[in-house]
C-alpha cells in the first residue's frame, strides 16, 4: 500500500513540474499572442494614416456607415492573431526553427491578407488592397525581428537550464550520444538532459535489460556533451527514479523498437507516473505517412501512402522548380558573366564542368557547373586522394585539394559554382530542393534504405549544404537524405531555400 502512495505522490510530483512547464509555456504564447496583436494594430494604424485611410466606412447598407479606424484596426489586429495560431505559428517545436518560423510567419500573413480582404469585401469598406498588402508585409517583417529577438532570449534562458523539460534519454550508448550531440548543436530546443539511461536487448531472452558498458557510455556522453550526465540503471523502478530526479519527458533513442511489446511495457511504466515520452523514430518510420483504415468485407485493411508523391503534389513542385529556377537565371545573369570572365582569364580553359550524376529513379544526367579545378582535375582525382590517405569511395574529404584554382576557391566557398545548375533545374532534371547529387560508384554502395533518396530529383541545395555540407558523417548525412525523402514540401523547400541564403553568407562545411 505503502508503494501505492509512493508511486501516486510521484504522479503528483511530475504533474506540478509539468503544470508549471505549461504555465510559463502559456504566459508566453499569451504575451506573444498580446504583442503580435499590437504590432498588427500600430502597423495598420501607420499605414492607413501613410495612404490617408484614417475614416474608414462601408457602403453595405443603403447609406454610409462610419466605423472607428482603432475598432477596425483592433478587429484586422484579432484576425491577424487567430490567422498565426492556423498557421502553426505558436506551435513550441516551431519557436526554435527561426527559418521554419519565418516561413509560417509569411503564411500567416498570406492567410490574414485573404481574411481581411474578404472582410472588406463583406462590408464594402474603403479600405483599399493596397493598404492591406502593405499592412500584412510590414507585419511580417516586423514579426520576423519580433521572433528574433524573442528566440535569442529564449535561447539564453535555455542556456542557463531556464525554460526547459528536464529529460531522461534512454538507448543504447551509441544513440544517446547522437541525441546528445543533436540538443548540443541546438541549444534553442526545450529539453535539457538531466540523466541517461543506457539499455540493450538480451540476446537470451529478447527483454530489455541494462547496458553495462559504462566506458562506452562515458565517451559517448563527453564526446557529445562535453560534461558528465549521471547515468540511471535500467529495472523495474526506473519510472519512480526517474521522476525522483525531477524530470518530466523520456527520450527513447533506439533499442525499443515502435509497436514492439518491450516499448508498450515501457510506455505504461513511464505513463502511470504522467512521464511524456518522447521517441526518436527511424527515418522511414510509417507513422510518416498518410494511413486510411478501410473495412472490406469484414476484412480491416490499412492503406499507408506519402501524400506528397501525389500527380498533384509532383505538379506543385515541379512549377515551384521553374519559377524559382527562371527568377535565379534573370537575377544571376550579372554574377555568372562576372564568374565566368574570371574562370577564362585566369588558365583560358573552359568556363563550365559537366560531370555524369545519378538522378531520380536512377537515371544518368550530366550535372553543369562553373569549373573550379585545373582542367585536367579527375585523371589526378586517384593520386591526390592516395596523397591524402584516402580511397575512392561513396564519401571523400578533400579540405586542401591542390586541383582546385585561386577562382575556383572563391566560387566554391561562396556556393556561386552551382549557379548554372539552374539551367538544370529548368530542363527537368534537377529540382532547386533534393539530396545531392551523386556518382555511379557513389550510387553502388547505397543499402536499402538510402536508396530511397532515388525516389526524388537531386537538388541545388537541401538537408546537406544547409547542415554542414562535408563536416558531417556518413551517418548524419544519409539520415538527412532519407528524411528529406520522407517529408519533403513545397513549403519544406522554401525554408531550405532560405537556410541556403544563409549558409552562403556564413559558409561553414564547404570546401
Amino acid at each position: 500500500m505503502s508503494g501505492m502512495q509512493s508511486d501516486a505522490q510521484l504522479a503528483q510530483q511530475v504533474d506540478r513540474q509539468s503544470a508549471k512547464v505549461l504555465q510559463w509555456r502559456f504566459v508566453m504564447n499569451l504575451a506573444l499572442m498580446a504583442f503580435d496583436a499590437l504590432v498588427f494594430f500600430c502597423v495598420n494604424l501607420g499605414v492607413m494614416a501613410m495612404y490617408r485611410e484614417m475614416r474608414v466606412f462601408t457602403t453595405r447598407l443603403q447609406w454610409n456607415v462610419t466605423i472607428n479606424p482603432y475598432l477596425y484596426a483592433a478587429v484586422c489586429a484579432i484576425i491577424w492573431v487567430f490567422c498565426a495560431r492556423v498557421a502553426g505559428v505558436y506551435h513550441r517545436h516551431v519557436f526554435a526553427d527561426g527559418y521554419q518560423l519565418n516561413v509560417l510567419l509569411l503564411k500567416a500573413a498570406c492567410i490574414s491578407w485573404i481574411s481581411i480582404c474578404a472582410v472588406n469585401y463583406i462590408m464594402q469598406t474603403t479600405i483599399s488592397l493596397a493598404d492591406v498588402t502593405v499592412a500584412c508585409l510590414c507585419v511580417w517583417i516586423v514579426e520576423m525581428i519580433v521572433r528574433m529577438v524573442a528566440r535569442m532570449f529564449l535561447t539564453a534562458r535555455h542556456r542557463k537550464g531556464e525554460y526547459a523539460y528536464p529529460t531522461v534519454i534512454v538507448g543504447s550508448p551509441e544513440g544517446i550520444g547522437q541525441i546528445l550531440k543533436f540538443l548540443n548543436q541546438r541549444k534553442q530546443l526545450n529539453y535539457k538532459p538531466v540523466r541517461v539511461c543506457p539499455i540493450r536487448v538480451s540476446p537470451a531472452t529478447g527483454l530489455i535489460e541494462a547496458d553495462p558498458d559504462r566506458n562506452l557510455l562515458k565517451a559517448e556522453v563527453e564526446e557529445s556533451w562535453g560534461e558528465f550526465i549521471q547515468p540511471i540503471t535500467y529495472g523495474d523502478d526506473l519510472a519512480a527514479r526517474i521522476a525522483q530526479t525531477g524530470a518530466q519527458t523520456v527520450m527513447v533513442t533506439d533499442v525499443l523498437d515502435r509497436f514492439s511489446d518491450n516499448l508498450s511495457t515501457f510506455a505504461v511504466q513511464m505513463e502511470a507516473l504522467n512521464l511524456e515520452i518522447a521517441l526518436i523514430t527511424s527515418a522511414l518510420d510509417i507513422a510518416e505517412h498518410a494511413t486510411q483504415m478501410r473495412n472490406i468485407q469484414g476484412m480491416s485493411i490499412m492503406t499507408i501512402r506519402l501524400p506528397q508523391y501525389s500527380p498533384a503534389s509532383r505538379i506543385k513542385k515541379r512549377v515551384f522548380d521553374l519559377v524559382v529556377s527562371s527568377i535565379a537565371i534573370i537575377l544571376s545573369s550579372p554574377i555568372m558573366l562576372i564568374v565566368a570572365l574570371a574562370i577564362k582569364l585566369e588558365d583560358g580553359g573552359p568556363i563550365f564542368y559537366k560531370q555524369e550524376r545519378i538522378g531520380q529513379h536512377g537515371k544518368p544526367f550530366y550535372i553543369h557547373k562553373f569549373r573550379s579545378m585545373r582542367v585536367d582535375a579527375d585523371k589526378h582525382l586517384k593520386e591526390v586522394l592516395e596523397a591524402n590517405g584516402q580511397e575512392m569511395g561513396a564519401r571523400y574529404k578533400l579540405k586542401h585539394d591542390p586541383r582546385i584554382t585561386k577562382v575556383g576557391n572563391f566560387i566554391r566557398k561562396t556556393s556561386l559554382d552551382e549557379l548554372p545548375q539552374f539551367f538544370d533545374v529548368f530542363t527537368g532534371s534537377m529540382s532547386v530542393v533534393g539530396p545531392r547529387p551523386q556518382r555511379d560508384f557513389e550510387v553502388e554502395e547505397y543499402d536499402q534504405v538510402y536508396a530511397t533518396r532515388l525516389l526524388v530529383k537531386p537538388g541545388i541545395t537541401g538537408p546537406w549544404q544547409v547542415s554542414g555540407r562535408n563536416d558531417l558523417n556518413e551517418e548524419e548525412s544519409r539520415q538527412l537524405d532519407v528524411s528529406y525523402v520522407q517529408d519533403w514540401s513545397v513549403l519544406g523547400d522554401v525554408v531550405y531555400i532560405l537556410r541556403t541564403i544563409g549558409i552562403v553568407v556564413h559558409p561553414h562545411g564547404a570546401y
